[in-house]
């Protein structure tokens, strides 16, 4: 199955101006963190990785400090195209509100296995060493580390 498959799915693109990202792109390990004022404001990070992004909503602010963890809920593959939208998607769509960019860079990984990636980002505001490690269902942690 294609993992952008739920990603189609849940998107009119006929309605909403985000990319459909049917093209293949290679991974260049880029990191996007887009704030979005949706049903409730949060933030979705994303990680270049398998040819797609990989998503998880935050509730809150990514952590800068050292050893502070936030709730990190896996959602659905993004295409890697993704990573320079910003717009407003219209009410009535799946997602519907403001989104813009709040940070991005480049990271280096360090560890990947299920459950668990470990990696260095080099953003404009996220500088280190972070952990996602997933605990129940959906449900991760990110936290900075070094």
């Amino acid at each position: 199955m294609n993992s952008l498959k739920i990603y189609w799915q849940k998107r009119k693109f006929s309605q909403t101006p985000e990319p459909q990202g049917k093209t293949k792109q290679s991974n260049q390990n880029r990191f996007v963190v887009h704030e979005h004022w949706a049903t409730h404001h949060h933030f979705d990070f994303r990680l270049e990785l398998d040819g797609v992004l990989k998503s998880w909503a935050i509730p809150k602010e990514i952590p800068r400090q050292i050893g502070v963890k936030r709730l990190a809920v896996q959602v659905e593959d993004h295409p890697v195209d993704y990573i320079n939208f910003q717009g407003i998607i219209p009410e009535g769509n799946y997602g519907a509100g403001k989104v813009k960019i709040w940070d991005k860079g480049k990271f280096k990984l360090i560890e990947k296995f299920p459950g668990l990636i470990k990696f260095v980002l080099r953003g404009k505001k996220l500088k280190g060493q972070y952990v996602l490690f997933k605990f129940r269902n959906k449900n991760w942690l990110i936290s900075k580390t070094i």
